[in-house]
């Protein structure tokens, strides 16, 4: 009997530890080629990886700054699209705008819309917490949805370390996008999100010393896609905090760096195009006190995608690559 317990314990083990490896991701790396997906639309890789034995690409629309996944075999990259053709694009210029001097060693970046905006920009960190995520918050943003009649647009920025300890709460997330209440644009917040209580800005955060800053951008990066989110072109750095050299070296990574003009828990007040910075992670609840009343108030904020503060959306959209 014990005999046969054991060998069905097995079966089992033997049968998980496959389905678990299904998703795993391999030879993760970054690159920037130019080509066209399966529609014939302009597309950039930005990232290279296999699963089992098959390679697969992270595309950038350089027009909408939507990401996707595709298999390599539906990519035409013969096309002879060089990268200088696309330096017109929003998501090109974007990049170049907001990874270049003078740096700031606090809030460098993109912190208010690039275009003129009718509408607020929900950002939400979710750093490593013990804590319970904000239910309530989310359950808010959520129904915003029966108001409005779509998903509700927020961008939620993802450390590794609380994917890795916080299933259940992602299984909610995702069970909402899926019921079409929430729109996310998976944003990159580093892996540990380092923070030293005593240690000056110049040597915290990512700017910690020996931080494998590529590791933690990219090793996030995989824990999302093995859980099913497709990263963004976008990165908030752990308290805001970079140097001129973590952000050439993200300009490499090709990520757009997210700061914020209405951080509420600073009690920064936040005005039509404002990245408004919230924590949902259980950390930090003057945030979520001082966003609750602005989300439920009768015709309260219009929250946009992320990607419309960089690129015109819609039928008129235009896009200025000119081969």
């Amino acid at each position: 009997m014990l005999t046969k317990f054991c060998a069905i314990l097995l079966s089992i083990l033997c049968a998980f530890s496959a389905a678990a490896g299904e998703n795993t991701i391999k030879g993760y790396r970054s690159v920037f080629k130019a080509g066209r997906d399966s529609s014939g639309n302009i597309c950039i890789a930005i990232r290279h990886y296999a699963i089992n034995t098959v390679t697969y690409f992270l595309l950038v629309n350089p027009c909408t700054l939507e990401t996707s996944v595709a298999p390599a075999a539906t990519l035409d990259f013969s096309g002879g699209i060089p990268a200088d053709k696309l330096y017109d694009s929003p998501f090109v210029k974007a990049l170049d705008r907001h990874t270049s001097p003078p740096f700031k060693l606090q809030n460098h970046g993109a912190t208010h819309s690039d275009l003129p905006a009718e509408g607020l920009f929900l950002t939400v960190d979710m750093c490593p917490s013990k804590r319970p995520f904000e239910r309530a918050f989310f359950e808010t943003v959520a129904g915003l949805a029966r108001q409005n009649g779509q998903a509700t647009p927020v961008a939620i920025a993802m450390t590794g370390a609380w994917l890795q300890h916080h299933e259940e709460e992602l299984a909610w997330i995702k069970r909402e996008i899926h019921q079409r209440r929430l729109a996310v644009t998976w944003m990159n917040h580093s892996y540990n999100h380092s923070y030293d209580p005593k240690a000056p800005l110049e040597r915290n955060f990512l700017l910690s010393p020996d931080t494998d800053f590529e590791r933690e951008v990219l090793a996030t990066e995989v824990l999302m896609l093995e859980n099913g989110l497709i990263p963004s072109p976008f990165f908030r750095f752990p308290g805001l905090v970079a140097d001129g050299n973590l952000l050439g070296k993200l300009r490499q990574l090709s990520l757009i760096p997210i700061g914020s003009d209405a951080w509420l828990a600073k009690g920064e007040n936040p005005k039509k195009g404002s990245f408004v910075l919230v924590h949902g992670n259980g950390n930090e609840p003057q945030g979520i006190v001082r966003v609750l009343p602005l989300l439920k108030q009768n015709n309260g904020p219009r929250l946009l995608h992320l990607r419309e503060a960089f690129a015109s959306q819609g039928s008129g959209a235009t896009c200025n690559i000119k081969e």
